[in-house]
């Protein structure tokens, strides 16, 4: 049982985990600025991610085994290779989804001692639609170029999600411009890492921008998407109260490591685009929720 476990933590790529908590967790610090801190939306947030997550990684390795044991870059993943069994994956996808919709509960109870006075029913509400978009993400590319964006508009949810648990609809503007620049983040590095793919996808007839517009053209769109995302957090910078030189200090660096990040990735030279995929980003977005965390305490 404990390999089954790794194997599935493998599956997932569990420590991926870190793109997207660290931006739910901004929202949440922000919405705590002007609401009272309860331990049980912490734990609520925490859960919902990680199960959410899990989730969707795990319908998408499901549904595109097939795909990735025809791509010699992921024929040695689990599914393909036999070292899951197809079950195994879609009993633990199955048992995700549902603690994820047990985990908006949480939310919704009224437990004064744990500081869950009112309760917000809304991520509970919500709970169905989302898992369904999150997880609609992996069948995008057999139909649609703009996968990637559906992809960075999932990851858009973790702080709009977060900032709806903790005070609801109530001033959206902070929560969408943070998620709107997750979107646009999330996106952009989508698609320098699926540059590696862009003649096998060609050759299967699965969609995505490197196989449409080829390399060069896709490292532009890349870039573009950076340069959106650099300036929502600009906008953020404004529409919230909470956030001064610190946070312009840590976005002067955010905008830094994006440049460097695509210094890693070139049209004749995609070896390092694991690099700028995993280790830049993480940075970046581990940064953000430090930077914050620092802004909120000294401001």
């Amino acid at each position: 049982m404990p390999t089954v476990v790794r194997k599935l933590l493998e599956l997932i790529r569990f420590s991926h985990t870190i793109f997207a908590l660290p931006f739910a967790l901004l929202a949440a610090a922000l919405a705590w600025k002007d609401e009272p801190f309860r331990p049980l939306d912490l734990v609520g947030v925490l859960l919902c991610m990680v199960f959410a997550r899990s989730a969707a990684m795990a319908f998408n390795r499901v549904a595109d085994r097939h795909i990735d044991a025809r791509n010699p870059r992921t024929a040695s993943r689990h599914l393909p290779a036999g070292t899951l069994s197809v079950g195994a994956v879609w009993a633990f996808t199955v048992l995700c989804c549902a603690a994820f919709v047990a985990s908006t509960l949480l939310f919704y109870g009224c437990d004064p001692a744990f500081g869950r006075e009112p309760s917000n029913p809304w991520p509970f509400y919500l709970s169905a639609p989302t898992l369904l978009f999150v997880l609609g993400y992996s069948l995008a590319k057999r139909f649609t170029a703009l996968a990637h964006f559906w992809l960075g508009a999932a990851l858009m949810l973790a702080p709009v999600a977060a900032w709806v648990a903790i005070r609801g609809f109530t001033e959206m503007a902070v929560p969408l411009l943070l998620g709107g620049a997750v979107a646009f983040w999330v996106a952009g590095f989508d698609i320098l890492y699926a540059c590696q793919d862009a003649q096998f996808d060609r050759g299967a007839g699965l969609h995505s921008v490197p196989a449409r517009f080829g390399i060069i053209a896709s490292l532009r769109i890349a870039a573009a998407c950076h340069a959106v995302m650099f300036g929502l957090l600009v906008g953020l910078y404004f529409a919230s109260p909470h956030l001064g030189a610190v946070f312009l200090t840590g976005l002067g660096a955010v905008g830094a490591l994006l440049v460097y990040e695509h210094s890693l990735v070139r049209a004749d030279d995609l070896t390092r685009v694991n690099r700028a995929f995993f280790h830049v980003n993480g940075v970046i977005s581990l940064g953000l929720l430090a930077v914050v965390l620092v802004q909120l305490a000294v401001k």
